[in-house]
């Protein structure tokens, strides 16, 4: 007796994203190390000077994380009200941060109370960054004005008050200590310089604006608000370069990668968006589990840190390069004893007999049951919810099989109610895919013929039929449109070639007469 040749199921190619340098560059990270903060974590800011250590603003505090450290190494709790937009001067000795009472305070690392307290604002503070003279200091405040500070003397130099809404962000040029950039939820982004009494530029991004981005010449600006994400060239003046729009929700951060070749935009609909700054098109995505209100990229790309509505910080680090090799030398097998004793490349000689073991087959549960010639139990086992939703072409093969034998129609028959609508909705979902289509169609009409004579009779079975009477009817507009749209090629093309002339024999020339006789034949016309 021949034994059971199990279900062949059919490999199909996957519909995945395609794999680039950017794929295998951008899912080089370990898996994310979570922090439960105290609140919404709204800025993260890393530390120019090594060990690169970032703050991280949330609630009332601000934690200073170590590169690998899952615990603060330095914390600035006194604040009375939530603390914003906590920044690294360029030499990592001072932080700066705004709050919600109107007040900004200046931290020496080193230290826990503030050297400096700024007053002058009448609403919160979100803005502050540090001019790159290292001696003044840049604020922007909800009540529409922004402003310059002198650290050693700690007084007000300059007061901005063109925007007419509240100012959410703004940046500073680390080539001009003049110069800073100012964002507002009235659409506009101004550029200021300190030695003016207003602002020198004016654009308008469209929609509130939630962060800004200068590029590393300061010849670009990047601006994020609402579904956009905008890049300006100021050396024209502010004219827009290129519009994207690839988030479904507000755009809250972006940021460079230390290259300064792919631009990052996160958005409250959890996903982190990668950009080719040469083209802008997105090379890779990262989701995560919640509202996405900061991002930072440490140095090098070593860590990516995202801070969350739901207070949490997830830090990504990449692979070591020994980490990356282990990682697939893992997976290998260690050679059997057998191959150090006889070697690799070892031949039997013609005397020797080879010994061998039985192969014990391992059987699925349906080839099980076609074994035992239970074909109904088989298509039940194949249409189970894991089986039928993760891999469809294993039910596809049953079918298959079952038609092959010669069964698929006593596998259909005999159904109640639930059995048959589970077995219409699988039908549903997968019949216009084209790689099951040539299984499916045949069988839906088995089930149209077997089941004829009980439509009527139950509402969530006939619902069922009339959806895929409708899928077909669509399926066959959509395949009518496609081959009038394959007409329409065909002719473009056929039109589009140029046209060579066959050469032709003197012969065929004169319709099969040679041409000295069809000289000959031709009326002479004589002149009268």
């Amino acid at each position: 007796m021949a034994s059971f040749k199990p279900t062949k199921v059919q490999v199909y190619p996957k519909l995945g994203e395609k794999v680039t340098q950017d794929t295998l560059y951008w899912k080089n990270y370990k898996a994310p190390v979570q922090i439960k903060e105290f609140g919404a974590v709204t800025n993260i800011d890393f530390s120019p000077v090594a060990p690169h250590n970032y703050a991280v603003t949330a609630f009332t505090r601000i934690h200073i994380y170590g590169p690998f450290s899952q615990e603060p190494v330095k914390s600035f709790t006194r604040f009375k009200d939530t603390a914003y937009s906590g920044r690294f001067r360029s030499d990592g000795q001072l932080l700066v941060a705004g709050c919600e009472d109107s007040v900004v305070r200046l931290f020496d690392i080193g230290g826990k109370a503030a050297l400096r307290m700024f007053k002058g604002h009448t609403k919160a503070v979100h803005v502050t960054d540090f001019t790159s003279d290292r001696y003044q200091i840049l604020t922007g405040s909800d009540d529409y004005t922004c402003r310059l500070w002198d650290i050693p003397n700690a007084t007000e130099l300059n007061v901005y008050q063109e925007h007419t809404d509240y100012i959410r962000c703004g940046v500073t040029s680390k080539l001009n200590r003049d110069l800073f950039i100012t964002g507002s939820y009235d659409h506009t982004v101004k550029l200021f310089d300190a030695r003016a009494d207003k602002s020198v530029l004016t654009m308008d991004h469209g929609q509130p604006v939630e962060s800004l981005l200068l590029y590393p010449s300061e010849g670009l600006l990047v601006s994020a608000g609402g579904r956009y994400v905008k890049v300006w060239d100021l050396l024209k003046g502010g004219q827009p370069l290129v519009s994207l729009r690839n988030h479904h929700k507000t755009v809250t951060c972006v940021c460079l990668s230390s290259n300064g070749q792919r631009l990052l935009s996160a958005s409250l609909d959890r996903h982190v968006k990668v950009y080719n700054t040469t083209n802008y098109k997105v090379v890779h995505s990262f989701d995560y589990a919640a509202a996405i209100l900061s991002l930072a990229l440490a140095p090098d790309d070593e860590s990516i840190v995202v801070g969350m509505t739901n207070s949490i910080l997830s830090i990504k680090h990449r692979k070591s390069s020994e980490e990356s090799k282990g990682a697939s030398g893992q997976q290998r097998r260690r050679p059997a004893y057998r191959v150090f004793v006889k070697g690799k490349n070892y031949v039997p000689k013609e005397g020797d007999y080879l010994v061998s073991k039985p192969v014990r087959e391992h059987l699925a549960k349906y080839d099980k049951q076609l074994k035992k010639f239970n074909v109904s139990k088989a298509l039940d086992t194949a249409l189970q919810t894991w089986t039928r939703v993760k891999k469809p072409e294993v039910t596809v093969a049953v079918i298959k099989e079952l038609d092959r034998r010669g069964t698929l129609k006593n596998a259909l028959a005999g159904r109640d109610e639930q059995g048959l609508s589970q077995l219409l909705h699988f039908f549903i979902g997968n019949l216009v895919d084209p790689r099951f289509a040539p299984v499916l169609v045949p069988a839906a009409e088995m089930i149209l013929d077997i089941y004829r004579s009980v439509i009527g009779q139950s509402p969530l079975v006939d619902r069922q039929l009339v959806r895929l009477q409708d899928l077909l009817e669509k399926e066959i507009d959509y395949q009518k449109d496609l081959l009038e749209v394959l007409g329409m090629l065909d002719t473009l093309f056929a039109s589009s070639l140029p046209r060579t002339e066959a050469p032709r024999s003197g012969a065929s020339r004169f319709n099969g007469l040679a041409q000295e006789e069809a000289s000959s034949s031709r009326p002479q016309l004589q002149a009268t």
